[in-house]
């Protein structure tokens, strides 16, 4: 438990910094019209493919011993491999409005 508080307080920093930017994603992406959702999804699904592909590297160079890390990387792949199948169902839904309906 100490190593942990210990890493929050010697990363304290990175992690406001996170927190901030948490905020500040909410309320722009908030404010964003329903005609630029289906852009922004896609390009959201780009940045994600390359947070998996970016973890999965650095899990294959982590230390075997490095929980931490494995754990964080197993995370990050977890959590960017949901947000990518959720932003392609997104999209398909919001395409799906604009298709014609047929008779």
């Amino acid at each position: 438990m100490e190593d942990i508080l210990n890493l929050f307080y010697e990363n304290r920093e990175f992690i406001f910094l996170i927190l901030v930017s948490i905020f500040l994603g909410i309320e722009i992406i908030s404010n964003v019209p329903a005609v630029l959702h289906t852009p922004l999804m896609s390009g959201a699904n780009a940045i994600h493919g390359v947070v998996i592909i970016g973890s999965i590297i650095i899990m294959l160079q982590a230390d075997p011993t490095n929980y931490y890390a494995l754990v964080l990387g197993f995370l990050a792949v977890i959590l960017g491999t949901l947000n990518v199948v959720g932003g392609f169902v997104v999209t398909d839904r919001m395409l799906e409005m604009f298709k014609k309906k047929a008779r």
